[in-house]
């Protein structure tokens, strides 16, 4: 009997992974959910976690949860995190834990214990949401504590793809540009929209897209894929 395939998504309640999740069940995959304020869901092949990912506590019970419900875990996406543009100068020390803990220990804890399920089946995928700002920055858009963070997510995804290149598990990377999701109030659509060479903003079921495209690239690993409207290449 053909098992059905089980994804983590992090940072699930809204926004680009709200718009994961309803992929990868699209795709017919079950999917556990997680983040701090997400709902129970109605959909049974739906498990919603609640709980602050950069607590290594809640990524055990994430994947303990996985496991107990739905037996195997074959896909981690690691969307949650937190952007704070502003000068450099002026980040506060609160800011830049609050970045590390979230974008970096939220990654760390749950891959790390997610990574030794995939192995013992021979099987996984990893995927990381990072941003264009790492390797394109744009003048004016002040984004360091962004670039420190998600830049170290682009470097181990290359570092993980070849460490786990001969196991069945890949890691790869989407690094988006400008996403039309709440965390953008509608009077700044315009602004945004003009900072991509394609003269508009993303939107999230072309991130699920590109994340879809690599669950399905089986001679895939390591790769970052820009889904940014040109951003990385040059300017407009």
């Amino acid at each position: 009997m053909h098992q059905q395939k089980v994804a983590i998504v992090t940072g699930a309640s809204q926004g680009i992974g709200a718009g994961v999740v309803a992929a990868y069940r699209q795709n017919g995959f079950a999917v556990v959910a997680t983040s701090r304020n997400i709902q129970p869901s109605a959909d049974r092949d739906v498990l919603a976690v609640a709980g602050d990912i950069r607590e290594r506590a809640v990524a055990e019970r994430v994947v303990a949860a996985a496991l107990e419900r739905f037996g195997r875990i074959d896909t981690l996406v690691n969307n949650a995190g937190i952007f704070i543009g502003k000068p450099f100068t002026e980040y506060t020390v609160e800011d830049f834990r609050n970045m590390v803990d979230v974008n970096l220990a939220g990654f760390f804890h749950i891959t790390q214990l997610t990574l030794p399920h995939m192995l013992k089946q021979r099987s996984g995928h990893v995927v990381q949401i990072t941003t264009t700002l790492v390797h394109q920055a744009i003048a004016g858009a002040d984004a360091g504590l962004a670039q420190l963070t998600k830049g170290g997510l682009d470097a181990v995804t290359r570092g993980l793809a070849i460490e786990y290149a001969r196991t069945g598990v890949r890691v790869n990377n989407i690094a988006p540009g400008i996403i039309k999701t709440p965390m953008h109030p509608e009077a700044t659509h315009a602004a945004l929209a003009g900072m991509h060479p394609m003269g508009r903003m993303g939107e999230v079921s072309e991130i699920a897209d590109a994340i879809l495209y690599l669950e399905n690239a089986r001679f895939v690993t390591g790769e970052t894929i820009n889904v940014d409207g040109g951003q990385h290449a040059g300017r407009w």
